[in-house]
């Protein structure tokens, strides 16, 4: 088309400053959706929950944001990122209080129950993959999904900040906190986000729209492999502070500025997975990912003793997980038809997001307590990166590059 090479020449106005702010979003709602997963061990306490109720309480906010992208990204293609990202924004602060009154009074019911609505937060990767995708030309998209993606860090700050907040002012004070600035965030994109000047209202129905994007061969492909590594990443990003708890006997404190490291090296790779797939085509970085997911979920079932052996697996397995996030939805930006691109991200990203809802219950109802061993969820976690691992080798056919592949 012959509009579209002054979008390859020249980047449009305002590219940058739009995916820095959808970023940003990203960050605060993902926040606010591990809220309650990085509090499991003040719940286990207060709550006097056992491991398979904890296990069931840190995942359900994973369910409703899961399910949730599907009808989200279909919206996104017809209101924009501009609107969606404050309704979510906005939509996130009610389960936030809810949650701080349900801790207060010490009522799983009512924690469950807004944990369960809190998963809206975790919609917001529906919202961003179209509205970055519309920004950027193809050959590019893998850097900006994977730049995007990184948003996901707000992982790394409820482990780490959430923990240390709650000791600092309290409880109910830091979900104060976060619904402030969910509010505030809202606001800065309501007044200050623009949509791409490629992008176009689509007015379709959202069933029949829903049901193209389930027709297409490779939604369900980019879907496995989607809940295999986002749904590994949100499964140790919501259980691992419960999982140091009690297989390395860590306080709360120490378990979420770990947990904050494996988010935040996850995190990193992401954008990094996102450049190598523009460079070399997503299936070898999408490969390598899975095989050091394989290999490293084994090693972790070993628990290596001592602080550097078994934080440089966990930081490793965190890398190999956000290159494979990286990888997939560079896949998923190109190969998305125009003004689909929010239906099918939204059917991806629930099915990762549900990829990462089952391992924390499987975990919990697993664990040894005799012997402080997860060692049989950790097994079918390397089994099913070695399975995902031959199905992208023999059944997803590869392209060169990118480019090549949104031809």
């Amino acid at each position: 088309m012959a509009g579209s090479a002054p979008l390859q020449q020249s980047a449009p106005a305002g590219r940058t400053p739009n995916l820095v702010l959808a970023t940003s979003a990203s960050v605060v709602c993902f926040w606010a959706w591990n809220s309650v997963a990085t509090l499991g061990a003040f719940y286990t306490q207060n709550l006097e929950l056992n491991p398979a109720t904890t296990g069931v309480l840190v995942a359900m906010p994973v369910f409703v944001g899961s399910l949730g992208r599907i009808v989200v990204g279909t919206l996104t293609d017809r209101y924009g990122g501009r609107a969606m990202f404050t309704f979510v924004l906005l939509a996130s602060i009610l389960p936030i209080l809810l949650v701080a009154v349900g801790g207060t009074i010490t009522s799983f019911a009512l924690v469950l129950g807004a944990g369960l609505l809190l998963g809206v937060a975790g919609t917001v990767f529906a919202v961003g993959i179209p509205f970055v995708s519309a920004w950027y030309e193809p050959s590019r998209r893998g850097f900006a999904t994977g730049v995007f993606g990184a948003g996901m860090g707000g992982t790394a700050l409820a482990a780490f900040l959430n923990p240390r907040l709650v000791a600092g002012i309290g409880y109910f004070p830091t979900h104060l906190l976060i619904a402030a600035i969910l509010a505030v965030m809202a606001a800065l994109i309501w007044f200050r986000m623009k949509e791409s000047p490629g992008w176009t209202r689509n007015n379709a129905p959202g069933l029949p729209k829903l049901l193209d994007a389930a027709k297409t061969p490779v939604t369900w492909k980019m879907c496995f492999l989607y809940a295999v590594v986002f749904g590994g990443f949100v499964s140790f990003a919501t259980y691992l502070p419960t999982y140091l708890r009690d297989v390395y006997s860590f306080d709360p404190s120490g378990a979420g500025a770990r947990t904050a490291g494996f988010a935040l090296a996850a995190v990193l790779a992401r954008p990094v997975g996102g450049v190598l797939a523009d460079r070399f085509g997503p299936k070898p970085v999408v490969v390598a990912s899975l095989a050091g997911v394989a290999a490293l979920g084994w090693v972790v079932n070993l628990q290596p003793d001592g602080e550097v052996p078994a934080g440089l697996t966990f930081v490793a397995m965190a890398a190999a997980l956000g290159l494979g996030t990286g990888g997939v939805f560079a896949w998923v930006g190109v190969l998305a038809p125009p003004g689909k691109v929010g239906s099918v991200s939204g059917v991806v990203s629930a099915a990762g997001g549900l990829g990462g809802y089952f391992p924390p219950l499987v975990m919990g109802a697993t664990y040894d307590p005799v012997s402080r061993s997860y060692s049989i969820g950790l097994l079918l976690l390397v089994v099913t990166a070695l399975l995902a691992l031959a199905f992208t080798i023999f059944a997803v056919r590869g392209r060169a590059k990118v480019e090549v592949a949104a031809a």
